[in-house]
């Protein structure tokens, strides 16, 4: 079978983008967004992408010109999608370590405008042992840092050769902590302060909010889709077809990049609150406050959670409680919630209940109960389906079998695993009861270390969980669905 560039012609353009990181969401969306605008006629330019990494290698890129197919599979708008697109937004790829003196010169293009990077949220990070004289330094703001004043000293301090600074690693506030590690960097490495001016004068740091499941090389059906496809592509990359970029700049970075121009859902804005707000609480309110009652419902898989019509209708009544607490126009988020719901639809992605329970305690305090509180604010009551999503988590959790760093609950006649942190698993090992479920339920929403708060405070919460956990003990989840739904 030929490969990808035996059919495809790479296609030569400036390189405005540097982009650190080649992993699979990079390509599955980032690139994917370059390439449409290129082919819009919009932008006009490459993406140099850098290996930030020791291990690994860029062989493949290099086999393949740096070509590679992104396949888009699911359900949008009702309709199934099952779409190909072979991506040329790559013009080189560059080892920062292997090949240093090429990622280094890079810093001297004048075509320059964008630095874009995807080194996981443990990417950004600020380490006083860090050297400057490295090549390349460890930490990625090392990297960036040396980068800039490499720039800055190439350019002689020239304020029109400012990069704009797009992190999209999922962290909150992601360019203001990657600019706060650049100015400790050199502040560190006494790079001095012209270059700290021109650092906080003429680079943008923008904060971004990203949003597409992408998963990657399909290595069970690749052979399938190389067939399908009529090439052979090692790089072949698999996302949904969802996709959510939010940027925001107390600049207009629109004329360097203009990617809310090309009819995809990306978004320049001076507050990115509302919109991570609306992707927490909805998406991932939504994931966490429906799993742990849909596993012990019977469900596996997240698409099965949608036809299962019990479960379903306990997460829609679930994000209907969500939905007001969304600071943004109401069509906005319903349409959000919409893509939400035909995204866990998706006919391609198995995606694993168990995998969504890990460390739910936490999980809960973070996506769950600031929709709560709010809820509780805007109508001065307890949210139903809320609530009852605190007393699965309890149910879920119910164990005293700690087997090294695992609980072993059971679903019937089944064990599963419940990952958390050890303060968690232990604290449901000491103190698991059925015999006097309100105590158990007030020792863990007094619990601040969890919480941050006493939870108790919020009243009938005691009561109103208690009473939740006690009928999914004595009668089962389904059936505790069941009352729940027919008393909304």
């Amino acid at each position: 079978m030929k490969k990808i560039n035996e059919l495809v012609n790479t296609k030569k353009r400036p390189i405005r983008v540097l982009q650190y990181g080649e992993g699979n969401f990079l390509r599955g969306f980032i690139l994917h967004i370059i390439d449409e605008a290129n082919e819009k006629g919009i932008f006009n330019g490459n993406v140099a992408v850098v290996k930030p990494i020791e291990f690994g290698n860029l062989d493949a890129f290099k086999a393949q010109d740096n070509l590679y197919t992104l396949s888009l599979r699911g359900k949008q708008s009702g309709k199934i999608v099952d779409e190909n697109r072979v991506i040329t937004s790559i013009g080189k790829v560059v080892d920062a370590y292997k090949e240093y003196e090429a990622y280094a010169e890079l810093a001297s293009l004048d075509t320059l405008d964008i630095v874009i990077s995807n080194t996981t949220e443990a990417g950004i990070t600020y380490d006083a042992a860090d050297i400057f004289e490295a090549m390349p330094p460890k930490t990625y703001p090392g990297k960036l840092t040396k980068f800039l004043y490499d720039r800055f000293t190439s350019f002689r301090g020239d304020a029109s050769k400012g990069l704009i600074i797009l992190p999209v690693e999922l962290i909150e506030h992601n360019g203001v902590k990657l600019k706060e590690c650049v100015v400790k960097y050199i502040e560190l490495w006494n790079l001095g302060e012209d270059f700290k001016t021109w650092i906080l004068n003429h680079n943008t740091f923008c904060n971004t909010l990203v949003d597409r499941i992408v998963t990657g090389f399909p290595r069970e059906t690749a052979e399938k889709m190389f067939e399908t496809l009529g090439y052979q592509d090692d790089l072949l990359d698999v996302g949904e077809p969802f996709g959510l970029w939010v940027i925001e700049s107390e600049k207009d970075i629109s004329d360097k990049f203009p990617m809310d121009q090309i009819g995809m859902d990306v978004v320049f804005t001076d507050n990115l609150k509302p919109y991570r707000d609306r992707k927490v609480r909805i998406l991932n309110g939504a994931h966490t406050g429906t799993v742990l009652a849909a596993y012990l419902a019977g469900q596996d898989i997240v698409r099965d959670c949608m036809g299962d019509q019990l479960v379903r209708s306990y997460m829609e009544n679930l994000l209907e409680e969500i939905i007001p607490t969304v600071a943004l126009p109401r069509e906005e988020v319903i349409a959000f919630k919409d893509a939400v719901v035909e995204r866990f639809e998706n006919p391609f992605i198995d995606h694993s209940v168990l995998a969504i329970s890990l460390n739910s305690v936490s999980k809960w305090k973070a996506r769950i109960l600031p929709t709560f509180k709010d809820s509780v604010c805007q109508t001065g009551k307890l949210p139903k389906f809320i609530t009852f999503s605190f007393a699965a988590l309890m149910a879920f959790y119910s164990s005293s079998d700690l087997q090294g760093e695992a609980l072993i609950g059971k679903r019937g006649e089944e064990n599963y695993k419940i990952m958390d942190d050890k303060e968690v698993l232990e604290f449901f090992a000491n103190n698991f009861t059925t015999t006097d479920v309100e105590g158990l339920v007030n020792k863990f929403i007094s619990y601040e270390g969890f919480w941050g708060e006493n939870l108790a405070s919020f009243e009938g919460f005691t009561n109103q969980v208690s009473s939740y956990l006690e009928n999914i003990y004595t009668k089962g989840m389904r059936s505790a669905l069941e009352s729940l739904i027919k008393e909304a």
